[in-house]
């Protein structure tokens, strides 16, 4: 227990450190001073305040946010799933929550103005994203009914993703440039310009599935030897499948609304944790993901910035790049 300790008073300290980094790189670099005159109340240049207030702090508690939620999501349907590369990315959760969101941006424009401003609401938004993922996790769960090998759930996925794909491209076909260049924009994953309504209730459903997922960690255990293990031990196999639908399915839908698909977060980092941890157990798992995650999304949000340079990359970008060498290095390293 002592070294879990030393492990995460580390992974602790090398967030403050990445908060801190987010908050002062960027196109204006704004000396650490400046953030302490900040948050103690003290006068700064105004320019300086406006930056940190209006949009480097709020990006950056995003990043934790989506960090944690993509975390969470992932691990647990690694479990689900018995697979390793189970991901809401990869198994086309991810792409239900993306189709959801284009058809209330791009099919909106085939209706009047007044229901266009209802469904362009963050919260609207947000629903359609939920219901998106709830579709695709559902027919995934009943096809993992079907199958005995994982690997064809992996392959539905794709498949899911494909079609997808293509009735967006129908919906950009018809749309108009303006929801179009919207939707785009949204599809290349950013964590700024988020209102703060919309950071209040990715906060509240990321603290509520929190306090939920944590429960399950016990059950979760069970779960890695067996399902039927896990029913001797009185483990209620379809409750914990809904749950984790529930949490994985909100989850995604909304870290998807408010910042557009990220890939490889919920993928690689279980992973990562399993590699620093060393160990199966989903109560150290549940926390050291937590970390983890917000720490990579806030590396990859100081990474897309470009410090010194005006230019800011798309966050999904960032997180490709990224996370790809990490999940080829997992490939090899589960065929050895």
């Amino acid at each position: 227990m002592k070294s879990y300790a030393l492990k995460f008073i580390i992974l602790f300290l090398i967030l403050i450190l990445l908060f801190v980094g987010s908050l002062s790189f960027g196109a204006v670099k704004i000396p650490l001073e400046a953030l302490i005159d900040v948050f103690i109340g003290n006068d700064i240049r105004p320019s300086w305040e406006y930056i940190i207030s209006e949009y480097r702090f709020p990006k950056s508690v995003v990043g934790i946010l989506v960090g944690i939620a993509l975390s969470i999501s992932g691990m647990f349907m690694q479990t689900l799933f018995r697979n390793p590369m189970a991901d809401s990315y990869i198994l086309g959760v991810s792409s239900g929550s993306s189709l959801g969101v284009a058809l209330v941006i791009m099919g909106s424009s085939f209706l009047p103005e007044f229901l266009q401003y209802f469904l362009h609401h963050p919260l609207t938004i947000s629903l359609s994203a939920i219901l998106g993922s709830f579709v695709v996790m559902n027919f995934i769960l009943i096809c993992a009914k079907r199958f005995t090998d994982t690997n064809n759930l992996l392959i539905i996925g794709l498949m899911f993703s494909s079609f997808a794909s293509a009735f967006v491209g129908i919906l950009a076909f018809f749309t108009t440039s303006e929801q179009l260049q919207r939707y785009t924009f949204w599809s290349m994953g950013s964590l700024g310009n988020v209102s703060w309504f919309s950071i209040y209730l990715l906060f509240t459903i990321v603290v509520i599935s929190f306090i939920y997922g944590l429960r399950l960690t016990k059950p979760l255990n069970a779960l890695l030897i067996g399902e039927a293990y896990a029913q001797t031990l009185g483990v209620s196999i379809k409750k914990i499948r809904l749950s984790i639908v529930i949490i994985t399915c909100v989850l995604c839908g909304v870290t998807t609304a408010f910042v557009g698909p990220i890939a490889f977060v919920g993928l690689a980092v279980p992973h990562i944790s399993r590699l620093i941890f060393k160990t199966q157990d989903h109560f150290i798992l549940f926390f050291s993901n937590i970390f983890i995650g917000a720490n990579l999304l806030l590396l990859c949000d100081i990474i897309s910035q470009l410090p010194g340079t005006s230019y800011i990359l798309p966050i999904n970008a960032i997180t490709s790049i990224i996370g790809a060498p990490i999940v080829i290095f997992l490939l090899l390293r589960i065929k050895r």
